[in-house]
């Protein structure tokens, strides 16, 4: 019986915690609050995004190693939770960049249903909430996923096709910079290939490897643009 309440009890206190704060703001609170002003010329970038994102420092440590990037990917976000720690993990950190990688996990479900379009509406939102701050915005496709082994059968491969080609069409007529991972990394399935990823879903170090000159190229192409 003991067990049984004490189990009730952690549950009851873990949906309390989620509720107060749904967008894990408070993930990165201290970072941000450490991490100086920037330097006079620094190119700071902020890569905002899922486990994809968060995934990438800890598989390719040295890509975020003496750089002026900054990593705030926090696992299994949906683009309403980076909408609202948008201000605190982007725009405070007065960046000359954001890089904005979103959209699988409201293909997948995580926080409920979701269209294309209020997907693409939250990443628009993002977008434009960095450009009225005078951040530049580069906007990446979702990479390639042919399921997901933690929601199967939900085939996402077309939906994320269909994204992608949203997401690029609306940076082509606002002049964005748009980071396309998907053709580099997809297989004939319309899924990430195999020596680039461990699930399926997130890359491995190959994976991070194949995106980082991608991501590079990318950075150097918005920083040139006005």
């Amino acid at each position: 019986m003991k067990l049984f309440l004490t189990l009730c009890i952690f549950i009851s206190m873990t949906e309390f915690s989620y509720a107060q704060d749904w967008a894990n703001i408070e993930r990165y609170k201290n970072g941000n609050a450490l991490l100086e002003e920037p330097k006079q010329g620094e190119n700071r970038v902020v890569f905002m995004g899922n486990s994809i994102t968060e995934g990438w420092i800890n598989a390719r440590p040295g890509f975020f190693a003496n750089k002026t990037f900054v990593n705030r990917g926090i696992g299994g976000q949906t683009t309403p939770q980076m909408l609202v720690r948008f201000r605190q993990d982007v725009i405070g950190l007065k960046p000359k960049i954001v890089i904005i990688l979103a959209g699988v996990n409201d293909i997948a479900g995580n926080t409920g249903r979701s269209t294309l379009e209020m997907i693409m509406d939250n990443i628009i939102s993002m977008a434009e909430l960095a450009k009225a701050n005078d951040i530049k915005v580069i906007l990446s496709s979702v990479l390639p996923a042919f399921d997901f082994s933690w929601r199967p059968g939900l085939e996402p491969s077309t939906k994320i096709i269909a994204l992608n080609k949203m997401i690029k069409e609306y940076a082509d007529e606002n002049e964005i910079v748009y980071l396309d991972y998907f053709t580099a990394m997809v297989d004939e399935r319309n899924g990430l290939k195999d020596e680039y990823t461990y699930d399926g879903v997130h890359p491995n170090e190959a994976g991070y490897k194949a995106m980082e000159p991608l991501a590079l190229e990318a950075i150097a192409k918005a920083l040139t643009e006005n």
